[in-house]
């Protein structure tokens, strides 16, 4: 199994696309990318909006050749509306159940002119290897308002587990998580970076470090966690150090959004110092 991480923030945009390459199989998981529109009361900052060019580009590239697409959510930094997806077998999360009315609406518009897709939520497919989809799942913490997600499921010799936006907040999706006994799980940590979410870093914390003690399983930890600065403390207070999608590949983190105070700061000539490269 060949597992490519394109778009995240630790790579600078928001998204958690994932190409994966089993066999004759080539797979997009949540081919979409986006910016914060407002962080700090502060619209995108131009190196922000060269990411996100560069990244729309690099996963239009991927979804040319991929053969199947699977969308776990209806936000625009999970999938591209416009994009072309003729010819691609589409796995959809279920665009009328387990749905909040932002992204039905969404999704309605989504499918207007598709073919060949499925939805993918609770199904099991064995074709070379298995790939399995989860129930849907809250969009964070049980009760959110931000609706529902699927997880995705790859088994062949190693098992892989995409958890998307579930946040590991949710106990469901947590033990499902657990039951499978995934080897290497890519998922999205909490919005430790919301201010209302106040209880969002321990209950993640608490979460990921059952499932590391539970499967030892290998985490890629990326997306929303990367939105908050501190994110290396709340990385320290695991039980085992995970990668981010740029630490994976053996690049330099650069989560923009984190610093976009800073970002416009430097647009503006003044000397200021980051923790990573603009180059």
């Amino acid at each position: 199994m060949k597992i490519v991480p394109i778009a995240s923030e630790s790579l600078g945009v928001r998204s958690l696309s994932v190409y994966i390459e089993v066999g004759e199989d080539k797979i997009l998981i949540d081919p979409g990318v986006a910016l914060g529109p407002r962080r700090y009361s502060l619209p995108p900052a131009k190196i922000e909006l060269e990411r996100l060019e560069y990244t729309r580009g690099r996963i239009l590239e991927f979804l040319d050749k991929a053969t199947t697409i699977i969308i776990s959510h209806y936000h625009y930094d999970h999938y591209i509306p416009g994009a072309n997806y003729d010819g691609k077998h589409l796995f959809l999360k279920d665009p009328i159940r387990n749905i909040n009315k932002s992204q039905r609406g969404r999704a309605s518009k989504f499918l207007e002119d598709k073919r060949g897709y499925e939805y993918a939520d609770g199904k099991t497919l064995i074709r070379d290897f298995k790939m399995e989809f989860s129930p849907a799942f809250p969009h964070g913490e049980k009760g959110t308002r931000l609706g529902f997600v699927i997880m995705t499921m790859i088994d062949h010799k190693e098992r892989m587990i995409h958890a998307s936006d579930t946040q590991l907040l949710n106990k469901e999706s947590v033990e499902w998580i657990i039951g499978k006994m995934p080897d290497l799980i890519i998922t999205s940590g909490p919005p430790t970076y919301i201010g209302y979410m106040k209880n969002s870093w321990k209950t993640g914390t608490n979460n990921i470090n059952r499932i590391i003690l539970e499967t030892d399983s290998e985490i890629i930890l990326d997306h929303h966690i990367l939105r908050d600065k501190r994110y290396p403390r709340f990385f320290e207070e695991l039980e085992k150090e995970p990668l981010t999608f740029a630490g994976y590949l053996g690049v330099e983190e650069t989560p923009l959004e984190a610093y976009r105070r800073e970002l416009h700061k430097i647009e503006n000539g003044e000397k200021i110092g980051l923790p990573f490269n603009l180059e």
